[in-house]
């Protein structure tokens, strides 16, 4: 049998714009090919052993056998953190589904029509297909009992936002309800989460789309009206192409600007793309920190990792904050750490900043966090007693992506541009820890590099009404080349203030419908 090596619609990622559009496009009958650079991942084969580097780290191609859940990279700017796999982001977020207040849309950089009354369809669209629905408010769950009792205190608004996970009701095909472990985030091996996997892209397989694991692409060229995606199989290390009459890019944030620009600056087969490109990258204001010794038992290891969130967005910029938590292992490894002052480090921290990514696989695989820590760190407590916090923060979204060296970087001087941010941010969680009794300190990246952690990172290919001041028009076409579409979080213009993975979908939503009615168009 001959490969096919055409399709109506090649789609790059299976995050939330891959498998939204994927389902759309095959279910509009159109012959779709998903290129997925990670692997599958079944219920119940999440890595689970932390020294085992190569299945918990994405590192490739530098080490070609580490293709694991976790991509963590180092910038100039910040760090980030995303996952590479069947599913994308769905697989590790902590499942939080929220439409943000609409006051979030009234920043200009959103173009017109992009509003939260024109978005509400797409977003109960997503709703539907992920079933979202907050915690059961009758459960029993200490540690949100506190983080309310903590928004009270500081008199701000808290809400349990919707998730895509089976509460109570089981979905089948051997999947199970949630059993409160709080492994959200480091794939859930019951089923109890709605990833992408099972609902968008199942729906889209049995449609005959086609996935194709292992698949690294590198660039896309135009090719008689048509366009060409050029990929690498991780397997074999060959290079090898597809051709599709429809191509939409959804590998991320990251992998998106990159695959363009590469294909801008480094192949020259896409010359025409704007000038924008790369600008407008935001973290989401992504911040945390910990509490240590509260004076309560949080029991943080029982329920899904986030309960509740506060906000404060009461004038700008504004943010929200969430207490995640984890598995017992894992809360026992962060209580034992403590909440050290590195700031002797700072002095040094443009020369010791870009070897922080190198360095954290082989401290995983020599065993450093594997298990707690024999030495007592400083406010070190007992894990029942500890509980992370995130803030996600309105940032400047001043981050520039830019390919060097065969790689991209994030330029960025985050800490002074988004000073107030930061400053509120802080002062909030110590507020928190003040409700809680315990003791705060941020993320140690920050207290020794003045370096955030994003795992929500956005931008670069803005979505805008001319190509002066994003990359792709109102509907997701990329501007000076018909045909080719970008539907991930790389559209979106700004930061959001919010967990935005509800965001994407429902932008996602509303591109599908453009990338399927570009068909009829074209006749």
């Amino acid at each position: 049998m001959t490969e096919v090596v055409e399709y109506d619609a090649v789609v790059v990622g299976s995050g939330f714009g891959g498998s939204i559009n994927a389902f759309h496009l095959s279910e509009a009958g159109k012959s779709v090919l998903v290129l997925e650079r990670g692997r599958r991942y079944p219920m119940g084969s999440f890595p689970r052993v932390v020294t085992d580097v190569d299945r918990v780290f994405w590192r490739y191609p530098k080490h070609p056998e580490s293709r694991g859940l976790y991509d963590v990279r180092t910038f100039s700017g910040l760090g980030t953190v995303v996952a590479s796999g069947v599913g994308g982001g769905s697989l590790v977020y902590a499942n939080i589904h929220i439409r943000p207040d609409s006051v979030v849309f009234d920043d200009p950089r959103w173009p017109k029509g992009f509003d939260r009354s024109a978005l509400d369809p797409f977003y109960d669209r997503v709703a539907a297909r992920l079933e979202v629905a907050p915690v059961p408010p009758e459960l029993a769950l200490p540690k949100r009992d506190a983080f309310r009792a903590a928004a009270n205190a500081l008199g701000k608004p808290a809400f349990d936002p919707d998730q895509a996970v089976a509460w109570k009701k089981a979905h089948g095909e051997g999947r199970t309800a949630c059993q409160l472990c709080a492994q959200c985030e480091f794939g859930c091996q019951l089923g109890a989460k709605n990833t992408l996997d099972f609902n968008y892209l199942a729906a889209a397989e049995r449609r005959n789309a086609r996935v194709q694991t292992g698949a690294v692409v590198t660039h896309v060229e135009p090719a008689f009206g048509k366009y060409r995606v050029h990929y690498v199989d991780a397997d074999s290390g060959r290079s090898l192409s597809v051709v599709g009459r429809r191509v939409v890019l959804s590998a991320g944030t990251l992998g998106t600007n990159e695959i363009l620009l590469r294909s801008r600056d480094a192949a020259g087969t896409l010359p025409k793309l704007s000038a924008m490109l790369g600008y407008g990258y935001s973290g989401n204001g992504d911040f945390l920190g910990s509490i240590q010794n509260s004076r309560a038992d949080l029991d943080p290891s029982h329920g899904p990792d986030v309960t509740t969130v506060i906000r404060f967005f009461d004038r700008r910029p504004g943010f929200t904050m969430a207490a995640p938590t984890f598995s017992a292992g894992v809360m026992e490894v962060l209580a034992s750490l403590g909440q050290p002052e590195p700031e002797w480090l700072r002095p040094l921290s443009g020369l010791l900043w870009p070897e922080v990514a190198r360095a954290l696989p082989p401290l995983f695989g020599r065993g450093v966090f594997s298990k707690p820590l024999r030495a007592r760190a400083p406010n070190a407590g007992h894990p029942r007693h500890m509980t992370n916090l995130f803030a996600i923060g309105q940032d400047n979204a001043g981050g520039r992506i830019v390919f060097e060296k065969d790689r991209i970087d994030v330029k960025w001087n985050y800490a002074d541009e988004n000073r107030e941010l930061i400053e509120r941010m802080t002062d909030s969680m110590r507020a928190v820890a003040d409700s809680y009794g315990g003791s705060f300190a941020p993320l140690v990246t920050w207290e020794a590099f003045r370096r955030i952690i994003s795992v929500h990172s956005l931008g670069g290919c803005r979505i805008a009404e001319s190509p002066e001041r994003g990359v792709v028009s109102t509907t997701g076409e990329v501007f000076g080349y018909p045909g080719l579409y970008v539907a991930d979080g790389s559209v979106v213009p700004t930061s959001i203030g919010f967990h935005p993975a509800m965001t994407i979908a429902a932008i996602a939503e509303r591109i599908a419908d453009d990338v399927v009615h570009s068909f009829g168009a074209a006749g």
